[in-house]
């Protein structure tokens, strides 16, 4: 059975910093690529960041660019999502989601092959 677990949310301030986490089990870790969605309330999930599997290229959300920054490690098949200078608005449920395909051809919802159950990010202005 494939599981994501993500950890690392909870309550900070604005501008403050947070990691994030999601640790893989159950599948090749290597040959996927892992994605952070994040959805706030009343809103639709949006798509965060995209790291691949192969080159690990990295993608980000123009929202979240220069702010946040994926990372993988393949030997602990884990995945984490660095946040700096957080605002009200990044508050949001954030999921680990992963799929067979590189980044570069598609990182949205409708192509992931796994999906964890989330973790509340919230940020106080």
């Amino acid at each position: 059975e494939v599981q994501l677990v993500e950890s690392g949310g909870g309550l900070v301030q604005a501008g403050g910093s947070l990691t994030l986490s999601c640790a893989a089990s159950g599948l090749s870790f290597d040959d996927y690529s892992l994605v952070w969605f994040r959805q706030a309330p009343g809103k639709e999930r949006e798509r965060v960041s995209c790291i691949s599997s192969g080159d690990g290229g990295t993608y980000y959300a123009d929202l979240v660019k220069d702010r946040f920054t994926i990372s993988r490690d393949n030997a602990k098949n884990s995945v984490s999502l660095q946040m700096h200078s957080l605002k009200a608005e990044d508050t949001a449920v954030y999921y680990c989601a992963a799929q067979f395909l590189r980044c570069a051809y598609d990182w949205g919802e409708s192509g992931m092959d796994y999906w964890g159950k989330g973790t509340l990010v919230t940020v106080s202005s």
